[in-house]
């Protein structure tokens, strides 16, 4: 049965996230109400909603470090089981399974995922919820969210290497101050990576006295206050997971137990359509293969259900508008250094 929110959902606490806005509005001495409307913070918002405050706010303030100074207070946040369990989670590896585990509530516009290789463990994030131009904003709230509550939990700035799939702005000050300097631009995804062995570290910075008790009791918790992902974010799963078989649009409908026709207008309202998120699941798992597994054209089209090597390079050519060769140069050097 399908338990997933839209674009128009209302779910998102007007005093969760989008009061963040309100309050970095406050401490610039910018009158909010004129920004962002006179409404009642006790009614919950939609992401469209809330996508619309965000680009007043950044229209208004034109400011390059808006994304990141709101990001920073983002998490964790006053938003219920969830944001208790990450302020008591023991290590990097617990935080980021909290943040994938409840988007709705930590990362309403921005699917997390999470995925670990021998050398790379790798945060990315998709759509959820029709982005549009807001795409880049929202990536760089999300990474400085992320960065600062690990900042903060550690005691020091993790290694973290921010990778974005957006040509370099033409000043990157910003950046750099606020998440540092391994940054890579041009990339096919939106990702923070980091060394495998930062994962199961005790942080140490925030003194947090819950025992393993109560952080099991709080993770089941936030299960219960919070179950629901975006479409995009289930229907990005659910293709990932099975990408070697190449559903199709009837049998993904069939999944989520709704029509064709049903699944074909909510992904429309988001502005994307069923092909190109197969498309960009396929393009991320062919990246994951050349980079972190050192597989070759061959490999990587075997993999993804291609018989033929020529017709999967035309098809990722389609997917990224670059070549596989092209691919493998633009990530050397590598990802993680």
């Amino acid at each position: 049965m399908d338990n997933t929110y839209d674009i128009s959902t209302p779910l998102i606490a007007a005093q969760h996230q989008p009061a963040l806005l309100f309050d970095h509005l406050h401490s610039l001495d910018v009158d909010a109400s004129a920004v962002l409307g006179a409404r009642s913070w006790q009614q919950p918002l939609s992401p469209a909603q809330y996508l619309a405050l965000l680009r007043q706010t950044a229209a208004h303030l034109h400011s390059p470090d808006t994304s990141f100074m709101v990001g920073q207070q983002a998490l964790p946040g006053h938003y219920g089981a969830a944001s208790h369990a990450l302020l008591r989670a023991p290590t990097l590896r617990h935080a980021l399974a909290l943040l994938v585990a409840h988007p709705a509530r930590l990362s309403p516009l921005l699917a997390p995922h999470f995925v670990e290789e021998e050398q790379h463990a790798v945060l990315y994030w998709t759509d959820a919820c029709g982005a549009g131009s807001l795409r880049p904003f929202l990536v760089e709230m999300q990474m400085s969210a992320v960065a600062a509550l690990c900042q903060w939990l550690a005691g020091a700035r993790l290694p973290w290497r921010f990778c974005f799939n957006r040509t370099a702005p033409r000043h990157t000050e910003q950046h750099q101050v606020h998440l540092g300097t391994r940054l890579q631009f041009g990339c096919q995804i939106d990702a923070m990576l980091i060394a495998p062995e930062w994962l199961d570290r005790p942080w140490g910075g925030a003194p947090r006295a819950a025992s393993a008790a109560v952080f099991d009791g709080l993770v089941a918790q936030a299960h219960d206050e919070e179950p629901r992902q975006s479409l995009l974010g289930a229907l990005y799963r659910y293709l990932l997971e099975r990408v070697r078989l190449a559903p199709g649009l009837d049998q993904t409908a069939q999944h989520f137990g709704i029509s064709p026709a049903t699944l074909k207008r909510r992904l429309l309202a988001h502005g994307t359509h069923f092909q190109a998120e197969l498309d960009q699941v396929r393009a991320h798992v062919a990246l994951q293969l050349y980079q972190c597994r050192g597989h070759d054209n061959e490999q990587v089209a075997r993999h993804l259900g291609f018989n033929d090597a020529a017709n999967f390079r035309r098809s990722f050519k389609r997917w990224t508008g670059l070549t596989p060769s092209s691919l493998r140069d633009s990530l050397a050097p590598p990802l993680i250094v």
